[in-house]
């Protein structure tokens, strides 16, 4: 059984359908990519998964309980965590009070000082700017610290929404180590992302998704060999 199963969702805005028929799983401890031009519908599944939006048909079911219809702090608190595009960070508040903010569920309450140690650990420039107002750092360290957040309020599932959008190679490098580490770890990780090169080379496995529906679904690394996939996403 897969730890998160999507099957045939649909959803959009108002009377616009973004999605169409969309099925997807995630197994345990691996990093899915999930890929694909702009405007195909890749922000709106995940806004559908964790709740943000409603599905208008089709089922989800996270650890084999079906949470199709719960609100998005129900599925936060169970472990569902969004990192979202954009970063929505509190801007006029510190690092610290961000990450505070991010163990706001549970299980991460009790273990504030653990995670935060974790989270220094993996981007140690947090630590060294962790009384700055998250408004005044550099694009880079804001992503740094969406993250984090994220990873505050210990996650089972961590879902990224465009992580290297708008960041210099050198840091979306550096970003990529950490989901690599993220990944040894164990932690079930589902990226969107542009860099479609850098996603599959990390991703275990790997969906195209093309005008809201699933077009090619494989291993990540036979996805990246795919002639449909080299010439529309990687230029070759």
């Amino acid at each position: 059984m897969a730890f998160l199963e999507i099957t045939d969702l649909s959803s959009g805005y108002g009377e616009l359908q973004i999605l169409w028929g969309v099925s997807l799983a995630l197994e345990r401890g691996q990093l899915t990519a999930l890929v694909g031009s702009n405007g195909a519908g890749k922000t709106t599944l995940l806004r559908t998964i964790m709740g943000l939006n409603r599905p208008w048909h089709g089922k989800i079911t996270f650890e084999g309980r079906d949470v199709t219809r719960l609100a998005a702090h129900t599925k936060a608190d169970r472990g569902l965590i969004l990192v979202p595009e954009g970063r929505q960070l509190f801007t006029a508040m510190s690092v610290y009070e961000n990450l505070e903010m991010g163990a706001f569920t549970r299980r991460a309450v009790s273990n504030l000082k653990r995670n935060l140690e974790r989270v220094y650990d993996l981007f140690p420039r947090l630590k060294e700017r962790s009384s700055q107002k998250a408004g005044t750092l550099s694009g880079g360290e804001q992503q740094m610290l969406a993250v984090a957040r994220g990873l505050m309020a210990e996650p089972q599932i961590l879902m990224f929404d465009e992580l290297s959008l708008g960041l210099a190679p050198v840091l979306v490098l550096s970003l990529f180590q950490v989901l690599r580490r993220l990944k040894s770890e164990g932690l079930t990780m589902l990226l969107v992302e542009q860099n479609v090169q850098l996603a599959l080379a990390v991703s275990n496995y790997a969906y195209v998704l093309s005008e809201g529906r699933i077009g090619i679904q494989g291993q990540a690394a036979a996805v990246r060999q795919m002639d449909q996939v080299r010439q529309a996403y990687l230029g070759i």
